[in-house]
This record gives structure tokens, C-alpha cells and sequence, in this order.
């Protein structure tokens, strides 16, 4: 008999601190996810005001101070080629083209200043970057003198040969120097922003499989409590336990939600959003370049054979075509470009554009691609015109159609160039500042419910088992 109540007294003993552990396992288990979660939305958060706020910005300054340096140059050889023959008035100054080169060249310039800040203070801390940005202030300098005595000499009678010996040591200083460390800026921080963003996809993958551990380890803590109270005080459930069952699976869900729609989010920013501004803005650079070739062209006459194959060259980067040659590249880009529009699987050519056409992502963008391509081929049958005026003798008409901004003329046909380029590049962009903000509106919309539903849960959990463990006191 006094062994029976023993025993007796020792189940009784055992079955509140079976329920004790099986509530201390769930508490733990769920202050331990939620801690998790709420560890991993703060990384998130980070990670968003670091894309958004640095490692966006910085490449996209690394690009404009590339895309400045081309069209401080290119306004550079328009001033001189506007301003008449030395400056003394021979051939006429084109005063409307002259003013905007002018207006042109100090926009550039003042973009290049601020670039130039914004990287400085970004590279702080990288020694290659520092001695990056070191190099091209230092060599803007000497560019900025040289630039500024061959429009000096230009002023005078008879000082168009020291000008263009002048402008040419620039441009010599611009191509060697200035834009392959501008280029390499822009590569850099593209890929600072690209590790940060492996390292972020690489995090989310991991807490995505620890919540979705701890969250089945949890809810089978639930499950067995459950079971042995429905076992032990022959009860089918309780309410209080099954609703933080229910709770915890909600916050697993919405854990889980939250962490794959980060890294989905993080994915169409990086990769379908802002690998196609920083590519476009590397086509916006090639036109410019392209463009100051043209100028170049007419403003030296001993380097228009180096001028011609240069904008050759810029031409094949930006819609490549095997073999073509500048008498030849018009009818091969019309070819090729009406083969693309009959069957747009077609794609025989190569270059930015068929780069671009190949990373279509978004509503409206291929729309947007093919009519940057129909205006580039009217840009390019301009540079065409240019030449045959200036092989036919008529230098002025050449330089007047080259630099006029009155409708049909080249600079007009460059500026809706231009413009379709813009349309496109502004469409990924408006799609990353919307994942940017779909990203850390997912922290706001799903981080404090998951968290408070496991607050709840523990809460429910310990109500569940008040009732229970009454009986024993």
C-alpha cells in the first residue's frame, strides 16, 4: 500500500515537470526564432539602406563622372570647331552651336567636381580607389589647363595650330588616363555592390533554412505537448496550445515569406534592374565618345584617319556587325536590324544592344530598346552625311549639319538618340527604386507580425498549461 502511494506521488511529481520542460522547450525555441527573424529583418534593413543609399549612388557616379568626362571633351573640340577658323573670324562663328557648346562644357565640368567628391568620399577606406580618384583629380587638373590654353590660343589670329596641339595633348590625356581610371571607378564599385549583394543572398538562404528549423522544431514541441496532455488528462485538445500551434505556424509562414521575398526582391534590383542602368549608362558613354570622334573629325584634319576608325570602332561596340567598314555599316545595321524586327529571336549582331535586347525583363523595355536602335540608326546615317559634305568640299555645311541643334540636323537626331536611351534606362531604374521599396516594405508588413505572433504563442502556450498544472499544486 505505501509503495502505491509512492509511486503515485512520483507520477504526480513528474507529469507538472514533464509540462514545465515541454513549456520551457517552447519558450526557448521561440524567443530563439524570433530573435532570428528579428536579427535577419535588421540585416535586411541594412542591406536596403546600403544598396539604396551607397552602393547604388556610387556606381551611378562612377558612370556619370565617365559619361561627363566624354562630353567635357566632345563640347571642348565643339567650341573650337564652332568658333570659327583661329578665332579671327575667317569661316564665321556659329553662334548658337558655339553658345551651347560653351553652356555644355561648364555642366560637364561642374558634374565632373561633384562626381569627383562623391567618390572621394566613397573610396575612403580603399586604398586602390583613393589612389584611384587621387589620378584623375590630379590629371583633370592638367586636362582643365590644356583645354583652357587651346581655347586661349584660339582667340588669336592665326593660333588654331597651338590650340589643336594643345587640344590634342587633352584628349591624349583623357583617353590613356582619365577614363580608364574612371572606367575602372565604375567597376569597382560595381563590384562592391555586387559582393555585398552574394553576401546578403547568401545570408537570407541561411536564415531562411534555420527559420524554417527552428519553426518544425517548434511546432513538433507543440505537437507532442498536445499529444500528451490529450494522453495524460484525457482530453481530445487544448484550445490554448492549438491556438499557439496556430500562431506559430503563421509566424513560420510569414518568417519564411519575408526572408524569400527579400531575396527575390534583392535579385530584380541587383540583377534585372541595376545591371541594366549601369550597362546603359556604358552605352550613353560610348555615344558620347562616338559623337566627340565626329567633332574631332572635322577640327583635325591629321588625325581623321585615327578619328574615323575610332568611331568605327564605338560604332561595333554598340551594335556589332562582322566585317562592316564605315561605307558598308549602314546597310548591314538596316539588314540586320530588319531581320530582328521580322522574327526577334534573329539576332545578328552583337554589342551593347543585342546585350540589352537579351536581358528584356520588364514591361515596356524591349518597346523602349527598339526605338533607341531606330534612332541610332538614324544618328548613324548622319555621320554618314557628315563625311560625304566634307569629301565634297563643303567643310561648313559639314560642321553646320555636325553641330546644328535645329530639327534634322545630327545633334538633334543625337538628342533623341539620347532621349530613347533615357526612356529605357529610366525604366529599370523606376523598377529598382520599386523593388528597393517592395523590400523594406516586406520588414514592415510581415517582421512584426511574425514577432508578435510568437510572442502570442508563448503567451498562449503558458495560459494552455495553467489549468493543468493547477491540478497538481
Amino acid at each position: 500500500m505505501a509503495a502505491r502511494t509512492a509511486l503515485r506521488r512520483r507520477l504526480r511529481s513528474t507529469v507538472p515537470a514533464r509540462l514545465r520542460l515541454l513549456r520551457a522547450a517552447t519558450v526557448l525555441l521561440a524567443v530563439a526564432l524570433g530573435f532570428l527573424l528579428l536579427g535577419a529583418g535588421l540585416a535586411a534593413h541594412g542591406t536596403w539602406d546600403d544598396v539604396a543609399g551607397r552602393d547604388a549612388p556610387r556606381t551611378t557616379s562612377a558612370a556619370g563622372l565617365d559619361l561627363a568626362l566624354d562630353d567635357m571633351d566632345a563640347q571642348a573640340a565643339n567650341i573650337l570647331l564652332s568658333a570659327g577658323n583661329g578665332g579671327n573670324g575667317e569661316k564665321g562663328v556659329l553662334a548658337t552651336p558655339h553658345s551651347k557648346a560653351v553652356s555644355l562644357y561648364g555642366d560637364a565640368r561642374r558634374e565632373i567636381g561633384h562626381d569627383l567628391r562623391t567618390l572621394a568620399a566613397a573610396a575612403q577606406g580603399n586604398r586602390a580607389d583613393e589612389k584611384t580618384v587621387e589620378s584623375i583629380t590630379d590629371d583633370f587638373a592638367e586636362y582643365q589647363e590644356l583645354i583652357g590654353r587651346a581655347l586661349e590660343n584660339d582667340r588669336h589670329a592665326g593660333g588654331r595650330p597651338d590650340a589643336l596641339t594643345d587640344y590634342r595633348d587633352a584628349t591624349d590625356l583623357l583617353r590613356n588616363s582619365l577614363l580608364p581610371d574612371a572606367r575602372k571607378l565604375v567597376s569597382s564599385n560595381d563590384a562592391a555592390f555586387d559582393t555585398r549583394y552574394v553576401t546578403a543572398r547568401s545570408a537570407l538562404s541561411v536564415q531562411l533554412v534555420a527559420v524554417v528549423v527552428l519553426g518544425l522544431l517548434l511546432l513538433v514541441v507543440l505537437g507532442v505537448l498536445q499529444w500528451y496532455l490529450a494522453r495524460r488528462f484525457r482530453r481530445i485538445l487544448n484550445p490554448g496550445i492549438l491556438a499557439a500551434t496556430a500562431c506559430t505556424l503563421a509566424a513560420v509562414l510569414l518568417g519564411t515569406q519575408l526572408l524569400s521575398a527579400s531575396a527575390t526582391h534583392l535579385k530584380v534590383a541587383r540583377h534585372d534592374a541595376f545591371d541594366s542602368v549601369v550597362a546603359l549608362s556604358r552605352v550613353r558613354a560610348i555615344a558620347y565618345d562616338a559623337n566627340a570622334d565626329e567633332s574631332r573629325y572635322l577640327l583635325d584634319p591629321q588625325r581623321r584617319t585615327r578619328y574615323a576608325a575610332s568611331f568605327l570602332a564605338k560604332s561595333q561596340q554598340l551594335y556589332g556587325i562582322r566585317g562592316a567598314t564605315l561605307s558598308t555599316y549602314d546597310a548591314g545595321l538596316a539588314a540586320t536590324w530588319q531581320a530582328y524586327r521580322a522574327d526577334p529571336t534573329d539576332l545578328r549582331f552583337t554589342g551593347e544592344f543585342r546585350r540589352e535586347l537579351d536581358n528584356i525583363t520588364f514591361p515596356g523595355e524591349r518597346a523602349a530598346a527598339e526605338r533607341t536602335v531606330d534612332a541610332y540608326a538614324v544618328y548613324e546615317r548622319d555621320d554618314r552625311k557628315i563625311r560625304a559634305l566634307l569629301a565634297a568640299g563643303r567643310e561648313r555645311q559639314a560642321v553646320e549639319f555636325c553641330m546644328g541643334w535645329e530639327a534634322g540636323t545630327s545633334n538633334a537626331h543625337f538628342g533623341a538618340w539620347m532621349a530613347a536611351l533615357d526612356e529605357v534606362t529610366d525604366i529599370n531604374r523606376a523598377h529598382f527604386d520599386e523593388e528597393v521599396t517592395a523590400g523594406r516594405g516586406e520588414l514592415t508588413d510581415r517582421l512584426p507580425w511574425s514577432c508578435g505572433m510568437l510572442l502570442l504563442a508563448t503567451g498562449l502556450t503558458g495560459l494552455g498549461l495553467r489549468p493543468r498544472l493547477a491540478e497538481f499544486r
